[in-house]
């Protein structure tokens, strides 16, 4: 794993990135720590928002070249 902004290590997958998404997301809706521990959930939560959609973002272009590349089905193949 590579260094990620923030100190913390980058997620390895899209699904790692999202489970740790929804633990910080449960921590911070019990509302338990410190002011500056709420901070730096949050900034972590933002690190890891931003890598899902860049991610989603990627799965979508591949999706849309892979469409754009495929024959129509109404098309006679030769």
């Amino acid at each position: 794993m590579s260094a990620y902004p923030g100190g913390m290590a980058a997620p390895t997958s899209y699904e790692e990135a999202r489970a740790e998404l929804a633990q910080i997301v449960q921590r911070l809706e019990a509302g338990t720590g410190s002011l500056e521990e709420a901070l730096g959930l949050w900034e972590r939560g933002e690190e890891l928002a931003a890598y899902c959609a860049g991610w989603l973002e990627g799965a979508l272009e591949r999706i849309s070249t892979t469409d754009s590349q495929t024959p129509d089905a109404e098309e006679p193949l030769d």
